[in-house]
């Protein structure tokens, strides 16, 4: 699967993911922070991250997987830019200059990960004057949505007068494999992988015979809702990008989930995006009649494998109900959908979706890859899904980095041809965040997506407001000669104090 990124890599394409971060060095020594102190809190910590030192090697033809390296010339200066915007620094600025930063490859014979402080935010409503912004950007070979958040407590404390780890840094470098090393380390891996393939498939039959026995008995459906229909941004993609987003309470979205019963969180973020996209496209007269669908990463990363680089993620497909115009409604038939599509990826083992895709011939997928972008395949080939909503969860409580409070955090997302729009949520403290990035040419007005979004749950939550609490599911008669037993009473549905959607970094 980090193979798949680095070979479905190109110029339109950079495969890295990354934040849009603003920071309050209020909470700093001096209540200001340098670039030089910038560089000096990260090398201090360069040793809780496996990532940061590490760069990747292909292997000649493709004819294996490429291997992970300690650099020998890393150069901390380089990784970290330093930027400002010009006049008159607002956030319409600050979001261009991210996607600018954000579109242009990393370069792979280096540490695939850079950031940029950028300077200079003077005229953006709700910032803090003196505050700066970091644009995060590491390759997906390296990390998944999990592993990044173990890299931001790497760069990050609890406390902004935290002392730096007192454990030595025992890091060595390491010689770059030469051609002949490279090929010979692929004969052997490519003469185990018949094994490792009949080892994988022999773990994976218990799931596929559990999902042909959910089928049987019903316990989830295949059917038509699933497939994507296509739309502008199912095609092949330009090198440009937009980035945007907006912050609404986390606390109003705990409460739009009690007006549907047994609906979760991200059930309430899919309809949200649901409800967006259907008023963009109406407006721009390209909605199909059917629903949309979303590709939603799930993270099958053990507690042993936490700070481990790499992905490991599955996957589902979520139809998000664009063509449902009320939004409680959608919401219940995206609570719907995802119930089963879970039923589905619990039945076949996620973790064995996993490993499936890790003995797929290296040579093969390669070439595979490259040969979907060469030949425009997304612009002849229906799409396997609408769009990608990955929900990363943040931190509950402030973290600070370089002693300067992190104030907002909004991800930002690779794309890929046949993939023109992706979505990103996530929360911190007491704020979830859905931002998108999108590229340039199917979609020119990230504004009005914007405000699609804000739309999108204005109305999901006064609907929700508005609903009668819905009554709780009859309890079961007990058993005969069964002990009795006193339940607690079933929560209402929360009641919040209205307030209004607040955008990122925006008043």
């Amino acid at each position: 699967m980090d193979a798949s990124f680095v070979a479905l890599e190109t110029r339109n394409s950079p495969m890295h993911i990354g934040s849009l971060l603003i920071y309050n060095p209020a909470t700093a020594p001096g209540g200001f922070v340098r670039y030089k102190d910038i560089l000096r809190f990260f090398e201090s910590r360069m040793q809780l991250s496996k990532t940061m030192r590490q760069r990747l090697v292909r292997v000649p033809f493709d004819l294996d997987y490429p291997y992970w390296i300690e650099d020998p010339d890393f150069d901390l200066e380089y990784h970290v830019r330093h930027v400002a915007l010009p006049k008159p620094g607002d956030w319409r600025q600050l979001c261009i200059q991210a996607a600018r930063i954000f579109a242009r490859p990393l370069d792979l014979t280096r540490p695939p990960w850079e950031f940029t402080i950028v300077e200079g935010l003077d005229n953006v409503p709700g910032v803090a004057p003196g505050s700066f912004a970091m644009v995060t950007k590491v390759h997906h070979a390296a990390i998944d949505g999990m592993s990044g958040i173990d890299l931001m407590e790497a760069l990050h404390t609890l406390d902004p007068n935290e002392s730096p780890p007192n454990a030595p840094d025992t890091w060595q470098s390491e010689a770059v494999p030469n051609f002949v090393e490279l090929l010979a380390k692929s004969w052997v891996n490519n003469l185990a992988n018949p094994l490792r393939q009949l080892d994988v498939a022999a773990r994976a039959m218990p799931g596929v015979a559990k999902a042909i026995k959910g089928l049987i008995d019903k316990d989830f459906k295949l059917h038509g809702e699933m497939i994507a229909p296509r739309t502008r941004f199912n095609t092949v993609i330009s090198s440009g990008r937009v980035v945007e987003g907006r912050s609404v309470p986390l606390a109003d979205i705990k409460a739009i989930r009690e007006a549907v019963p047994g609906a979760k969180v991200n059930d309430v973020f899919l309809a949200i995006i649901g409800g967006a996209m259907r008023r963009y496209l109406s407006a721009h007269n390209d909605l199909p009649d059917k629903t949309l669908t979303a590709m939603a990463p799930i993270s099958v990363r053990s507690k042993g494998e936490k700070g481990d680089m790499g992905n490991q993620v599955a996957a589902m497909i979520a139809p998000l109900g664009t063509h449902i115009a009320d939004p409680l409604e959608r919401l219940a038939y995206v609570h719907s959908q995802t119930t089963n599509s879970k039923a589905m990826t619990d039945a076949i083992g996620a973790r064995n979706m996993t490993e499936i895709s890790k003995v797929s011939p290296a040579l093969f997928m390669a070439l595979g890859a490259q040969l979907y972008t060469r030949l425009g395949l997304a612009n002849r080939v229906g799409p396997p899904f609408t769009t990608v909503v990955t929900n990363v969860p943040g931190p509950p409580v402030p973290i600070y980095s370089s002693g300067a409070r992190l104030e907002s955090m909004m991800g930002l997302l690779c794309l890929t041809d046949g993939l023109g729009l992706g979505h990103v949520v996530q929360s911190y403290v007491g704020e979830a965040t859905i931002a998108f990035t999108a590229c340039r040419k199917v979609m020119p007005d990230p504004d009005f997506y914007a405000q699609c979004i804000e739309d999108s749950f204005a109305e999901l939550r006064d609907a929700a407001r508005a609903a009668p609490v819905p009554a709780a599911p009859p309890k079961p008669e007990p058993k005969a000669k069964a002990k009795a037993k006193t339940k607690s009473k079933p929560k209402s549905a929360a009641k919040t104090k209205a307030a209004k959607p607040r955008k990122t970094a925006k008043a």
